[in-house]
C-alpha cells in the first residue's frame, strides 16, 4: 500500500508505461516473497514487462497529451488493481501487406514454376516445362462485373448518337458464372493433343522429322506441291556483357515438292514457332534442282565429305528402300529419291551430314555428262537384269581403243569418286568352313561347281544355254535360241 501511496503522488511525474511497468515489477516481488513463484520464472516475468512497457510507451504518451480529463475517467487506485492481474500483451505487430499484393502476376509465377540456376546444375526442375503459367483473370473484362452495369467509356461508349448515354443497371446475367467456370476448368484440364503415327516426328511428339506445310507465298509465287520438314529444334545459349546469358532457340529444316527441288534453312528466333517459320522461308528462298535417275534414285554412287563427316552413298534398284541416315530419310523423301543407301562415317552431326548430302548431290554427274567427258560409250551391267550390258548414254564423237590413255580409269565408280575406292572390309569365312563335312561336301558338288556362271556367260555370248554337242544333237539345246547353220 505504501508503495501505491508513493506512485499516486508522483503519478504526475511519471507516464502510464512507467507505471505499469513498476506495478508489474511489485507483484513479482511480492510473489516471490512469499515463495510462489520461482526465480527464474519471475525474471522472465519482469523481462515481459519492461517489454511491454516499451511497446505501450509511445502510445500511453499520445493519450496523455492528446486525451483531456473527464470525471467519468478511473483513478489509479482503481486501474491498479487490473494492472496486478496476470500480464497479457494486448497489442501485436500486424503485417498488412504481402508478396501476393506487391509483385505483379508475372514475378509470382515465375517464383512457382521457375528453377534457379544452381537447381539445374544439382538436376531439379526436369518437370518444371509441364507447369504452365495460367491467366488467372480469363474471361473476365474490366467493367463487367456481378453487378451488371452500365459505366460511360468503360463499358459502353459516352455519346451514342446525340445523346449522353448514362449511368444504368441492366438485369443480372446468370449465364457469367458458368462461363467463367467453364473456361477456368478448361485451362486446368489442358491436356495435350494426340499425334496420329503419320504425323510424328523422328522420336515422339517433338518436332524434329515433323512436317511443318509449304513456305509463304512470296507475292504472287506460291510454293505449291512443297513440304516442308523439321531437321533439328535446339535451345542455343549466349553470353552478353550487359544481359548475362541471351538464350535463343535454333531451326534447322528441309523444303521440297518430291520432284527434284528442295533446298535447307536457318532460323534463330527466343520462340520455336518463330524460328521454324524463318527457318521454312529461307529454305523456299534457297532451291536447287537435282536430276534424279529414273526418277527414283541417283545417277551414280558418290563419296561426299563435310567437315569430319564422310558420306559413302550408294546407288540401288527400283524397290530396295532409304538405308541411311534419318536425316539423309527426311531429305530424301521431300526430294523424291525412293531407293539409296548411305554410308555414314566419323561426326553424325546433323547440320554436317545434311551439307556433306547436298555436297554429293550436286557433284554427281548424268550418265550423258560422263559419256561427253569420257568420249565412250557408259555401259551399264545390274544383276537384276541378269548382266546383259546396257548403252546407257553414248557421246557425239566416240574414242577408239588405239586413243585411250594407259592410265585411264574406266572404272565407272572409280571415276566418279575421283579415282577413289571405298574400303571394303574383307568377308571372314564362315565357321562351317573349319569342319570335316565342308570338304566332303565340296567334293561331291565339284562337277557342277561354276554351274551358274557358265550358264550367264553363255546367255551373254550366244543368247542361249548350248555346249559343244549342239550342232551334232540339236536336242541337248536348252531354252528359246537361234537355229545353228
Amino acid at each position: 500500500q505504501k508503495c501505491i501511496v508513493l506512485i499516486e503522488v508522483q503519478t504526475h511525474f511519471l507516464s502510464q508505461s512507467v507505471i505499469f511497468s513498476c506495478l508489474l515489477v511489485l507483484k513479482i516481488i511480492v510473489l516471490r516473497m512469499f515463495r510462489i513463484v520461482s526465480s527464474s520464472e519471475a525474471l522472465l516475468r519482469a523481462f515481459s514487462a519492461l517489454n511491454i512497457s516499451r511497446q505501450t510507451a509511445s502510445i500511453g504518451s499520445f493519450a496523455r497529451n492528446h486525451t483531456p480529463l473527464d470525471h467519468n475517467t478511473p483513478t489509479l487506485e482503481s486501474s491498479s488493481r487490473s494492472l496486478l492481474q496476470p500480464a497479457v500483451p494486448t497489442l501485436y505487430n500486424v503485417r498488412h501487406t504481402s508478396f501476393f499484393n506487391k509483385l505483379p502476376a508475372e514475378q509470382i509465377w515465375k517464383g512457382v514454376i521457375s528453377v534457379s540456376n544452381a537447381g539445374k546444375k544439382r538436376g531439379r526442375g526436369k518437370g518444371s516445362g509441364r507447369i504452365t503459367a495460367k491467366d488467372l483473370n480469363k474471361g473476365q473484362v474490366i467493367g463487367y462485373g456481378k453487378a451488371n452495369i452500365v459505366w460511360p467509356g468503360l463499358s459502353a461508349p459516352v455519346i451514342r448518337g446525340r445523346e449522353l448515354v448514362q449511368q444504368q443497371r441492366l438485369p443480372e446475367d446468370k449465364e457469367r458464372e458458368a462461363k467463367l467456370r467453364r473456361i477456368r476448368d478448361e485451362m486446368v484440364n489442358f491436356k495435350r493433343l494426340k499425334l496420329s503415327p503419320l504425323e510424328r516426328g523422328w522420336s515422339g511428339s517433338r518436332m524434329p522429322g515433323r512436317s511443318i506445310g509449304p513456305p509463304d507465298a512470296i507475292g504472287e509465287d506460291e510454293f505449291v506441291g512443297f513440304d516442308t520438314k523439321c531437321l533439328e529444334l535446339k535451345a542455343v545459349v549466349t553470353m552478353k556483357g550487359n544481359h548475362g546469358r541471351k538464350r535463343r532457340v535454333s531451326a534447322m529444316v528441309v523444303t521440297g515438292n518430291g520432284n527434284g527441288l528442295a533446298g535447307f534453312g536457318f532460323g534463330k528466333a527466343i520462340e520455336g514457332r518463330a524460328a521454324l517459320r524463318q527457318a521454312k522461308n529461307r529454305a523456299g528462298q534457297k532451291l536447287m534442282h537435282f536430276d534424279l535417275c529414273n526418277g527414283h534414285t541417283v545417277f551414280h554412287d558418290f563419296h561426299c565429305q563435310f567437315g569430319a563427316t564422310k558420306l559413302f552413298v550408294e546407288r540401288k534398284p527400283e524397290g530396295h528402300g532409304l538405308k541411311c541416315h534419318r536425316a539423309i530419310i527426311t531429305i530424301c523423301e521431300v526430294l523424291g529419291i525412293k531407293d539409296l543407301r548411305a554410308k555414314c562415317e566419323g561426326s553424325t552431326n546433323v547440320q554436317h551430314v545434311v551439307k556433306a548430302f547436298f555436297i554429293g548431290l550436286l557433284k554427281q554427274k548424268n550418265h550423258q555428262q560422263i559419256a561427253e567427258e569420257k568420249g565412250l560409250h557408259v555401259v551399264e551391267f545390274r544383276p537384276e537384269n541378269m548382266k546383259f550390258p546396257k548403252v546407257v548414254a553414248s557421246p557425239t564423237v566416240c574414242r577408239t581403243q588405239q586413243e585411250l590413255e594407259n592410265n585411264e580409269i574406266l572404272d565407272f565408280t572409280q571415276y566418279c569418286m575421283d579415282g577413289k575406292i571405298q574400303l571394303q572390309k574383307k568377308k571372314l569365312p564362315p565357321f562351317y568352313t573349319k569342319f570335316r563335312s565342308w570338304e566332303i561336301y565340296l567334293k561331291k558338288q565339284e562337277y557342277l561347281r561354276n554351274q551358274d556362271k557358265v550358264r550367264l556367260r553363255m546367255m551373254a555370248e550366244t543368247g542361249e544355254v548350248r555346249s559343244f554337242l549342239t550342232k551334232k544333237h540339236p536336242e541337248c539345246r536348252m531354252g528359246p535360241g537361234p537355229k545353228d547353220e
